[in-house]
């Protein structure tokens, strides 16, 4: 459905550590990197598309999150809704929702929110239903 999702940085260096993580975190892999310019892409290990793209605003200004706009990550599991909001705190972000279930959205939606040391707001989350435990 999308092609890429595309935010504005302030501090391209600080924006890569934090991306870099998440990415790793959710298993996207670096698409490009490019510091003269400054942006960098992840996508999805089976695929080309969608991008996820982080980038110094174009027109020379400075970047600003948008009011009510927010992008969201699929995690393969709970655990890394979870491994990613401690790290997005661990990093400079801010919490806007800790990791947990979302039954206003439906039934198994687990998810966490939080904004990245620039201000955008992020949200990773999982759709599926918990495994049984075996045993």
């Amino acid at each position: 459905m999308f092609s890429h999702v595309c935010i504005g940085v302030g501090d391209f260096e600080r924006a890569l550590a934090f991306y870099s993580a998440q990415a790793e975190a959710l298993g996207l892999r670096p698409r490009f990197l490019d510091r003269e310019h400054p942006w960098a892409g992840w996508q999805p290990a089976e695929g080309d598309r969608p991008l996820f793209v982080i980038n110094a605003p174009h027109d020379g200004h400075a970047a600003t999150p948008g009011n009510g706009q927010m992008t969201a990550f699929m995690a393969a599991d709970r655990a890394t809704v979870d491994r990613c909001h401690a790290l997005a705190l661990s990093m400079g972000g801010t919490c806007e929702g800790p990791p947990g279930l979302r039954p206003e959205y439906h039934a198994n939606y687990y998810g966490a929110y939080f904004r990245d040391p620039d201000g955008n707001k992020l949200c990773v989350c999982c759709h599926d239903a918990l495994e049984p435990a075996e045993g």
